[in-house]
């Protein structure tokens, strides 16, 4: 279990803007991943994500790494931003927005 936490951690630090997802942004598998990845994407910045169903350890290991129990999961920095109805609350009020505006572009998968 070890590992798979310092994979997570590994991930989280690699990826400025990562998002744990079902699904992918192009498919996403629950309305909350579709919500979640349709505001990160119109924030104009490549993100990298994780699907968590296709990675069941990941999938059962992120809430206890995070101390976060749903998906999706945004991290922007290192840091856990949180899940959809943060993520919602922070793209209307324009705070996830200057968030991702923070972040250098060469920190991103291209």
């Amino acid at each position: 279990m070890t590992d798979i936490l310092e994979s997570i951690a590994q991930q989280v630090e690699n990826n400025a803007i990562l998002i744990y997802m079902k699904g992918s942004p192009d498919q996403p598998q629950c309305g909350f991943s579709s919500q979640a990845s349709q505001m990160l994407m119109a924030c104009g910045k490549p993100f990298a994500y994780i699907d968590i169903l296709a990675n069941p350890e990941i999938r059962a290991n992120l809430p206890q790494y995070s101390d976060w129990p749903t998906f999706p999961q945004l991290f922007v920095s290192g840091e856990l931003v949180g899940g959809c109805d943060i993520i919602t609350e922070m793209y209307q009020s324009g705070e996830l927005q200057a968030l991702i505006d923070e972040v250098p572009l060469e920190d991103n998968p291209s």
